[in-house]
């Protein structure tokens, strides 16, 4: 979609601000006197509130050339924030999309707290991520269901202003739209070996250095955890390594952002049951979330030294696969008795995020991952688990998320369920054996592995990487959300970047 930021209102249709009650903004009241008072009239007639999201629609207005107008709800006045515009814009992209016009304007005034150039910047990202589609597979879609929206002009008193912060914020749209392409991906095209191949071709030429390693690399390392899970898949396990440098001191020590990578997940030996499993190609969501906010980074030129590391592995039964009640020994040294195969990701992160310490020193490890089913019983779908051992970074993520529209509601560690993890044969089992805080003992699996004095924030996204339909929020309208990137990329603006 082409945008561009404006100071007159021309478009096949125009898009208009109102406040619950149904007060048009200054841009919508200026239209309507030119109109002779027809969007208040119609406004009435059509009962309308005002709501976020509630519409009222003009066909062929009279007195100007586009051929509708619609006035879509922000909500409460007092509540209007930069994610009330990206709602109120994709609202409207959500309607015209595929309504056969071509180009919309949207009249983006500022309120209090959101000045007009960010209230401009933030319709246009909300338009294109409301405009996201995944259709790469369907090949029969009729004239009516395939997207016509092609020119974007968000109108503005400071066109100028809009689009210098517009230009500051797009590379997130990018990165979340590759994290959701990765995520909706079928597993027979996005396996480990295509994930790593994939990251290199796209982020080696935005001045991201790629390092991947094979079974052979990780033998060597001792990554026994990552590769037991991916011992019964005929696909090679993978860990792609991407560095991106942008602070003035190259040397620094950096970010270290971790994805659990697992790009179908069947449960192994411990089969999932069958109902559902196809969601399964979804399990590496925390990877596509790290890819897609080292795409951001580096298309934004982060002032910061980050880098990200996602183990690729798939989990599938056959004659050479894991076994429960097997014992592994991990890069770190650990041993690990594999009560459950199904407990796959924890395995992965286990050896990756040793690696990341290991080579990096970072001043922090953020792991992101579609974990486990627990968190969703805890949270729903609304937030992400958060599990850290340090309060300012946990109070940065919690910051970001409330500034990005990606919750995190913080979790407890604590040492009496570290004790659940405890094995009789080993130095740990994979699951604790009880019914109960299991996303909790997941995270305290992983900070097993957390070397003393590391801050580490351990974030379980398997709630809010995928939704299941219909998808209401009208910037996130696919299943894939690319839940993370937007996170991450304001954790690093706001606390490493210079």
């Amino acid at each position: 979609m082409d945008v561009r930021f404006v100071n007159e209102v021309r478009g096949d249709a125009i898009v208009l601000m109102a406040t619950e009650g149904g007060a048009l903004t200054s841009g919508a009241h200026a239209l309507d006197v030119r109109l002779n008072g027809a969007l208040t009239r119609a406004a009435q007639a059509a009962r309308f509130t005002g709501g976020s999201g509630a519409v009222v629609e003009v066909l062929a207005p009279a007195g100007i050339e586009a051929s509708r107008i619609l006035i879509v709800g922000l909500g409460q006045i007092d509540k209007i924030d930069s994610l009330s515009i990206e709602r109120w814009a994709g609202h409207a992209v959500k309607r015209l999309l595929t309504s056969g016009l071509t180009s919309i304007a949207l009249v983006a005034d500022g309120h209090k707290g959101v000045t007009a150039a960010e209230s401009a910047a933030r319709a246009a990202i909300g338009a294109r991520l409301a405009a996201y589609r995944f259709d790469r597979y369907r090949t029969k879609l009729r004239p009516d269901q395939k997207p016509t929206l092609a020119e974007l002009a968000v109108v503005t008193d400071g066109p100028a202003a809009a689009q210098a912060r517009y230009e500051h914020d797009a590379a997130v749209v990018d990165g979340v739209h590759w994290a959701r392409d990765l995520v909706n991906e079928p597993a027979n095209v996005l396996y480990p070996e295509a994930f790593a191949a994939r990251i290199k071709t796209t982020l080696e030429p935005l001045g991201v250095d790629v390092e991947i390693l094979g079974e052979a690399e990780m033998e060597k390392l001792g990554m026994n955890a990552l590769l037991g899970v991916g011992r019964g898949s005929a696909r090679q396990s993978q860990i792609a390594i991407m560095s991106w440098r942008g602070a003035k001191n190259k040397a620094a020590q950096p970010l270290a952002l971790v994805g659990k990578g697992v790009t179908f997940d069947t449960g192994g030996i411990s089969l999932k049951p069958g109902a559902g499993m196809e969601e399964m190609k979804g399990d590496m969501g925390g990877a596509a979330a790290v890819v897609g906010a080292m795409k951001t980074l580096a298309m934004r030129k982060a002032r910061a030294n980050v880098v990200g590391l996602v183990g690729l592995v798939e989990n599938m039964p056959d004659g050479e696969a894991q076994r429960p009640g097997d014992i592994v020994v991990s890069m770190s040294g650990q041993t690990i008795e594999v009560l459950n195969t199904d407990a796959e990701g924890r395995l992965v992160l286990a050896d990756v995020v040793w690696h990341a310490q290991e080579k990096f020193n970072p001043a922090a490890v953020v792991d992101l991952a579609t974990l486990t089913g627990a968190i969703i019983v805890s949270l729903g779908h609304e937030h992400a688990g958060l599990f850290c051992n340090d309060d300012d970074l946990a109070q940065a993520l919690v910051s970001a998320g409330q500034a990005e529209g990606e919750a995190v509601w913080r979790m407890p560690l604590s040492p009496a369920y570290d004790k659940m993890m405890d094995s009789p044969t080993a130095d740990m089992k994979n699951i604790s054996g009880k019914p109960a805080a299991g996303s909790i003992t997941g995270a305290q699996f992983i900070g097993r592995f957390i070397k003393p004095g590391m801050a580490w924030a351990h974030i379980d996204i398997a709630g809010t990487a995928w939704k299941p339909g219909p998808y209401e929020d009208p910037v996130s309208p696919s299943w894939a959300t690319g839940y993370g990137v937007r996170l991450l990329n304001r954790l690093v603006a706001s606390r490493y970047e210079e």
